[in-house]
């Protein structure tokens, strides 16, 4: 039954736009927690690319002798060797990324449980349709998404790149965007979509089925009830297993995502030493 215009009009604006509501909200969410966080998915990409760096700077012998220095010490080593706030280096590419990817993953999950699954008569949701639904979920958002990240990463190492004695490729945000899409135009700003998706795709199906079986099993075989240190526990487990089970992806998507490209958005071997190493890694 529809409701008037007049009695519409006093309703809150999550009722009367649900769906832009909640991208809004999760963008917002989204935003704080990456200010929050940041340093630490600095840490991670730096971490990810000291391979690729090694075998740049000393032939294969640097597969070696790259010096994996742990979370810790490569945190302590970006503090000391360009500074504080350079640990949110990149910061600005990757709220624009959180806010596309965590609103349309939010947006794209509610249309389908509610118009494509839909519940069951006893407004029971089924866990296959949750993870099914996650999956895809995840699949929409990070490929809207990713031309954001594959500036984020690009940024996130312009200081690497400083301490090496090359040249910053950009002076911006805006300035990547830019500088990607002459170089590799449209296709070059969709660089390594391919393992980002399934990520995402791994991500969202480890943390939704390891949520709820967590919270099951702890609801049930413990004292705990269905309460915040529930839901707490349920969130590490399920983060945990995200991260496992994403981060092999991750690691490919971040290596492909710092490659130079030429103008049709393909790898370009001559420009990275490193790039033999990920020429079968192409999409």
């Amino acid at each position: 039954m529809s409701v008037p215009e007049d009695e519409e009009r006093l309703l809150p604006l999550a009722q009367r736009w649900p769906r832009a509501s909640k991208f809004l909200l999760s963008g917002c969410a989204a935003t704080v927690a990456e200010l929050a966080t940041f340093p630490l998915d600095l840490t991670k990409t730096r971490l990810q690319m000291q391979g690729e760096a090694a075998l740049a700077r000393l032939g294969d012998s640097g597969r070696e002798s790259a010096p994996y220095r742990g979370m810790v010490r490569t945190a302590l080593g970006i503090v000391q060797e360009e500074g504080f706030l350079k640990l949110w280096q990149g910061v600005t590419p990757a709220i624009y990324r959180h806010i596309v990817y965590s609103g349309g993953r939010m947006v794209t999950y509610e249309h389908l449980r509610e118009v494509v699954f839909g519940k069951s008569e006893d407004k029971h949701y089924p866990l296959w349709k949750s993870v099914i639904g996650g999956m895809m979920a995840g699949v929409v958002g990070q490929f809207l998404a990713n031309p954001t990240d594959l500036v984020k990463v690009q940024m996130q190492m312009e200081g690497k790149r400083k301490l090496e004695g090359k040249p910053l490729r950009f002076r911006g945000v805006h300035h990547a965007f830019a500088k990607i899409l002459s170089e590799g135009g449209i296709r070059g700003l969709w660089a390594g979509w391919v393992p980002n998706i399934q990520r995402a795709a791994l991500v969202n199906m480890g943390d939704l089925t390891t949520y709820d079986t967590v919270k099951h099993y702890l609801v049930l075989n413990t004292p705990l009830e269905d309460n915040i240190m529930t839901h707490g526990l349920s969130s590490l487990c399920s983060g945990l297993v995200a991260s496992i089970l994403g981060t092999p992806a991750d690691v490919i998507k971040s290596r492909i995502m710092n490659q130079p490209r030429d103008k049709q958005g393909s790898l370009n071997p001559c420009c990275s030493a490193g790039a033999s190493s990920l020429g079968k890694a192409k999409h």
